[in-house]
């Protein structure tokens, strides 16, 4: 049989792997292995801005921010951003704006002093970027207040505790109008599905107006509003009045009026011997 490989040896099965290069593990780096410089970066300071950069400097070399050296400051201020304009041009514009104001600073300094009328000393070309550091440096420690108080979902969480419920059930209350609330709601679907139901109910017209002619046997006037009966239905009273304009047609019976808006009376038609 073929002796194993090196890469197959059992120190190297059960060693650590370094790394993985296209899905083989790498228990050993290369001796050719070549890393660029700008491979790896430490940044040691993190600034959010020009005047950040400048109250670092002023404050790490423990700086009057009422005297400020400005040779030394724009010093170490020009060499931070020569080194970050070499990786980032866009993050260096804005600081070399502040180092254009810097510059101009430290070339009106060493110009002679110009006093204006009303003022007893010369101002002091430093006071407008000793003004906005501190101003800075104000905003920067409420801010570094605000953000050490205890946040929820960072330092805080709510409290939670599960309660078992008892055995006795509780039933809420229920007042009269939800109950009349409820029943209208359930008469509102009733409607809904109410289903209709059309029969026919035969009548014959002839049967009541032999109804009609025996109620007027034997009564000399009656109400037209006797003849009919209501509880019977709207079917029956239509058909009495058909029967009794049927009896009427045939000069079986006599509708008379005293006078207008009068009562109607029915009597049975006068036939003479």
């Amino acid at each position: 049989m073929a002796e194993p490989t090196d890469s197959l040896m059992p120190g190297q099965v059960d060693a650590v792997a370094l790394a993985r290069l296209y899905g083989e593990p790498l228990f050993a780096l290369p001796q050719d292995l070549y890393i660029p410089p700008d491979a790896l970066q430490v940044f040691l300071e993190a600034f959010e801005g020009p005047l950040d950069l400048l109250l670092y400097l002023i404050r790490k070399q423990n700086f009057n921010i009422l005297d400020i050296p400005m040779l030394d400051v724009t010093r170490q201020y020009l060499g931070y951003v020569d080194e970050i304009r070499s990786r980032n041009l866009e993050l260096a514009a804005e600081y070399l704006l502040m180092a254009a104001m810097l510059i101009e600073i430290k070339s009106r300094m060493l110009l002679p002093a110009r006093r204006q009328e009303g003022q007893e000393e010369a101002e002091d070309p430093r006071a407008e970027l000793v003004r906005r550091l501190l101003e800075y440096e104000q905003i920067k420690l409420a801010a570094h207040q605000l953000g050490a108080l205890p946040q929820y979902g960072r330092d805080f969480l709510p409290a939670r505790v599960h309660i078992e419920q008892g055995s006795r059930t509780r039933f809420p209350d229920v007042s009269v109008q939800e109950l009349q609330q409820a029943l209208q709601a359930v008469l509102r679907r009733a409607r809904l599905v109410q289903h209709h139901r059309i029969t026919r109910e035969e009548l014959s017209v002839r049967e009541y107006m032999s109804h009609v002619l025996k109620a007027l046997q034997g009564r000399r006037f009656v109400l037209l509003e006797d003849l009919f009966e209501p509880a019977r239905g709207a079917t029956v009273l239509v058909v009495t009045f058909i029967a009794l304009l049927e009896l009427a047609k045939e000069t079986l019976v006599e509708i008379t009026q005293a006078e207008a808006f009068a009562p109607i009376y029915v009597r049975l038609a006068y036939t003479p011997v």
